[in-house]
């Protein structure tokens, strides 16, 4: 039998400029966290907001040496310590997966408080890329104190396999 995932997912943000929200994926609903400054349209590097957007899951990892493979109907595989991500505006490699050492601007994707120990690319300024409309919005691991993120979508670690279950590769994330 063949298994049928979620082909749209909301995110709903509980109140303007908050990081508080609501992820729905058909009858899963779960508490989430979106920017520190809640949502917008207009998207810029740096603002701590999250994209008004539909993002397609482009890609993810896990950490192979923090826990198991999610089962999820996405193709991940195992992060590398190699792995970074640009966030340099004008750099060539903007918003781009990066190896280290790099010398611009990063962040890196085997992160040591576990937030990248599951972690999907979602489909922000990727084609075309404009410098400084912001890089790397993913879907990850809450933080422990439950604060808002930089512009990311991020569950707790208790519930994101749940929502990895629910998820194939025609799944698109709406953020609202």
């Amino acid at each position: 039998m063949k298994r049928r995932y979620a082909r749209q997912i909301a995110v709903f943000p509980r109140a303007p400029g908050r990081p508080e929200a609501l992820l729905v994926a058909g009858a899963l609903r779960l508490l989430c966290r979106i920017g520190r400054h809640g949502a917008t349209a207009f998207k810029r590097e740096g603002d701590g907001k999250s994209p008004k957007a539909v993002l397609r899951i482009l890609r993810g990892w896990w950490r192979a040496d923090r826990r198991l493979p999610p089962r999820t109907g996405l193709a991940l595989a195992p992060a590398r310590a190699t792995f970074g991500w640009c966030d340099a505006p004008g750099h060539g490699q903007y918003n781009r997966l990066v190896r280290l050492p790099f010398a611009a601007s990063h962040e890196t994707l085997c992160r040591t408080d576990g937030q990248y120990d599951v972690v999907l690319e979602l489909g922000w300024n990727v084609r075309p890329r404009v410098q400084g409309r912001g890089s790397a919005i993913f879907l990850h691991v809450m933080a422990d104190a439950g604060t808002g993120t930089a512009g990311c979508i991020a569950l707790p670690a208790d519930r994101i396999d749940r929502l990895l279950a629910c998820l194939g590769p025609r799944s698109r994330i709406r953020i609202r």
